[in-house]
């Protein structure tokens, strides 16, 4: 299977402009792949652009790219200020929606919501990109990893499952959170076991712990995932395709 790499731009970048930066050098790399065949892209900007990145998505090499979303509304009732529904990004060409991520649930979005959003997007034919991770590594962990993966999963049946990508992100390893150290692949792989077990083999499984170009090599080359969900790194482009290359 082909790796996966998720760029998720967060609130970045502030311009139209660098957005196209971003796009031009992922352009450029893929055409310089003479015959490698490219990981799965997905890129997933801030809902401000999502029209005209689609329209870029059109063009040459950057067709082979997928268009993702950072969220989706848990309904399609019109009175909620502020939220995007599944059949808007569904029609911007949206094919991918990050659900669940850390920095949602730290703002109070509750497992509850997480279950509604991922069967939002299936609803709208979007495969959801379920972000599980836990705070730290404290006693019970592993419980509550697995607690929350199978909540957001709940009632779904093998043919839904394998529409959902997981992302593991364990919180205590993202570098904007106070005391964070960096995970390795050795204990990731550990944390990819926990949820293996309990959501079954046919979902792809991303590693999303502050992924860089120097630890990227190492989370897609140990075996236990799939890809990987890529942060801050995403919208430097010269370090984006430092991690597509290590994805091949």
């Amino acid at each position: 299977m082909k790796r996966f790499v998720v760029a998720n731009w967060k609130m970045l970048p502030q311009t139209l402009a660098e957005a196209g930066e971003i796009l031009e050098r992922t352009d450029e790399w893929l055409g310089e792949l003479n015959g490698r065949v490219a990981p799965n892209i997905v890129l997933c900007p801030p809902f401000l652009f999502l029209e005209e990145v689609a329209q870029r998505l059109q063009e040459d090499r950057l067709r082979s790219v997928q268009l993702g979303a950072q969220d989706i509304a848990a309904s399609d009732v019109p009175g909620q200020t502020g939220e995007v529904g599944g059949a808007q990004l569904a029609g911007l060409g949206v094919r991918y929606v990050i659900v669940g991520h850390s920095e949602r649930r730290a703002m109070g979005e509750s497992d509850a919501t997480v279950h509604a959003k991922v069967l939002e997007a299936l609803h709208h034919q979007l495969t959801p990109i379920l972000c599980v991770g836990e705070l730290s590594r404290d006693v019970g962990w592993q419980e509550r990893l697995v607690s929350q993966a199978r909540s957001a999963l709940q009632g779904l049946d093998g043919p839904d499952l394998a529409r959902i990508i997981v992302a593991y992100e364990p919180v205590w390893a993202i570098s904007t959170n106070p005391g964070a150290r960096p995970d390795t692949p050795e204990s990731a792989a550990g944390s990819a076991a926990v949820l293996r077990d309990a959501i079954g083999q046919s979902s792809p499984l991303l590693y999303g712990g502050s992924v860089t170009p120097a630890n990227a090599a190492g989370f897609l080359k140990h075996g236990a995932f799939d890809g990987v969900l890529v942060g801050g790194a995403s919208v430097r482009a010269g370090d984006f395709v430092r991690i597509l290359q290590e994805a091949l």
